[in-house]
């Protein structure tokens, strides 16, 4: 099986990225600025935000965590939309009160919504940019190619199917209303999942040859699990992500790539 390591190309972009931040802090004067907004206990997303506490530190980017209330989200938000000193701003997603997401991402101004969640984002999302980079870092050739997409989620199903959509791609979109999830893929050369339904996918959905991207993230026995069956991982004629380390690594990066592109914008305004 050959593995699709989102760790080694992430380095690469850390890399760039460090010298980025240092040039802007130094000959700019413009100190790059996260904000993470937190709102009930999750597990999962405690993991997400210290990844991105740490890779902010790597690349010497302000990361400020806020953990609030459901009634202080809102308000959280415009106070950090009208910090100039903040470049970008997201929430963690699942919120205490999950119904209430949509209007919760819009309340962040495009050009800091470097999540890419709101309808106006001025960034497309971190986890859709996070598996294009992962196939082209690899040369997984998708033009042409049948494309599965099993979720139609905010953070990764429908991004992902506008963004190669738009570059001509042939994308089929599949969520929890198909009957027969075996049938609709077993054409697919190219499956990405992102549904948090652990051991979605099994072994005997994929075609030989299969490139499988597991995107889903949920908790199982304590444990961070992804979509993909263990049995999966048996199969040797496949490429695909690794249990850790494929998607994940990258939309850091992505998201990490968007903060500093708004401070740039930012360092641009004051030199004109």
């Amino acid at each position: 099986m050959k593995i699709l390591d989102g760790r080694e190309l992430a380095d690469y972009i850390k890399e760039r990225q460090a010298k980025q931040v240092r040039a802007l802090r130094q000959a700019w004067n413009v100190f790059p600025k996260l904000a993470i907004i937190q709102s009930g206990e999750n597990a999962v997303s405690d993991v997400y935000v210290r990844s991105k506490q740490a890779y902010g530190t790597d690349i010497q980017v302000d990361v400020d965590v806020y953990t609030v209330s459901h009634d202080q989200l809102i308000s959280t938000i415009q106070q950090l939309n009208a910090d100039e000193s903040v470049h970008g701003v997201i929430v963690q997603l699942p919120i205490e009160q999950p119904d209430m997401t949509d209007e919760v991402v819009a309340a962040i101004i495009p050009s800091k919504d470097v999540d890419g969640l709101g309808p106006k984002a001025d960034y497309v999302s971190a986890t859709a940019t996070a598996i294009d980079w992962l196939l082209a870092g690899y040369n997984v050739t998708l033009r042409g190619r049948e494309i599965a997409i099993i979720g139609n989620g905010r953070l990764v199903g429908a991004p992902l199917a506008a963004l190669w959509r738009t570059a001509g791609h042939d994308v089929s979109v599949y969520d929890d209303t198909v009957d027969d999830l075996k049938a609709a893929i077993r054409g697919a050369q190219i499956v990405i999942s992102a549904t948090g339904q652990p051991g979605l996918v099994t072994e005997h959905m994929l075609q030989p040859g299969a490139v499988v991207v597991d995107a889903g993230t949920a908790t199982e026995n304590g444990k961070v699990v992804g979509d993909v069956a263990p049995s999966v991982r048996e199969r040797t004629d496949l490429v695909m992500t690794p249990e850790k380390g494929g998607v994940g690594p990258l939309t850091v990066a992505a998201l990490f790539d968007n903060v500093i592109t708004s401070a740039r914008k930012v360092a641009d305004q004051q030199s004109d």
